[in-house]
Formats: C-alpha cells, structure tokens, sequence
C-alpha cells in the first residue's frame, strides 16, 4: 500500500509543479501530498482525508481539465487503497 501512496504522490507532484494550474489547487495538492505521505497518521485516515481534499479541488470551476482529469484518477487511486 505505501508504493502506492508513494505513486500517488508523485502524480500529485505534477499537479503541484504545473504552473499552468492555479496556485490555491497546487496549495492543496500539495497539502493532500503531505497528509498521504504522513506515516504518524492510521492509512485509512490519510486516504480518507487525501480523498476529501481533492474531491473539493475537483470542484473548483478554475481547474484546467487536464488537471481535473489527473484529480479524478488519483482520487480513483485512492478510493482501491481505501477499499483494500
């Protein structure tokens, strides 16, 4: 499972480095990257809370539709993981 966040992770990372996405959705992708990838946190807490903040990314009118579509996947990502 921790590949997995790792992996997430990283898809996070090219949403955060994308400058052509607005600041507060890279502000938030990259505080959900940091809820996933912190170990103090029980797994299903982490994803639950990951899944949280991208669903209200995913909302925001002003989300390119390439960034949403990578929104959407990951939150798919994490809906396995937190299944599992």
């Amino acid at each position: 499972m921790e590949k997995k966040i790792k992996q997430v992770a990283e898809v996070l990372d090219q949403l955060i480095e994308d400058t052509s996405v607005p600041r507060n959705i890279r502000r938030s992708a990259e505080e959900a990257k940091n809820i996933l990838l912190n170990d103090k946190e029980d797994l299903g807490v982490r994803v639950s809370s990951a899944i949280y903040i991208l669903e209200e990314i995913s909302n925001d009118r002003n989300l390119p539709i390439h960034a949403r579509t990578i929104v959407w996947n990951v939150s798919s990502e994490l809906e396995t993981i937190k299944i599992s």
